[in-house]
């Protein structure tokens, strides 16, 4: 039962932490733009493949 003693104030000071935290991210813009980075794994990659790669895909490996 004395563990609850402990367990309270511990819980409250990670509770009061856990808000203190989420207000920081708030204030520091961390929410402000929700829809770009969704979209941003659509976008095609800048740097093209080799040539090599897009003729023959099994050109770099070597049979025995």
């Amino acid at each position: 039962m004395t563990i609850i003693y402990l367990l309270i104030p511990l819980s409250l000071i990670l509770g009061a932490a856990a808000i203190a935290a989420f207000f920081w991210a708030v204030r520091s813009g961390q929410f402000d733009d929700m829809h770009t980075p969704a979209l941003k794994i659509l976008d095609d990659d800048k740097v093209a493949a080799p040539k090599e790669r897009l003729i023959n895909p099994t050109a770099n490996h070597k049979e025995d």
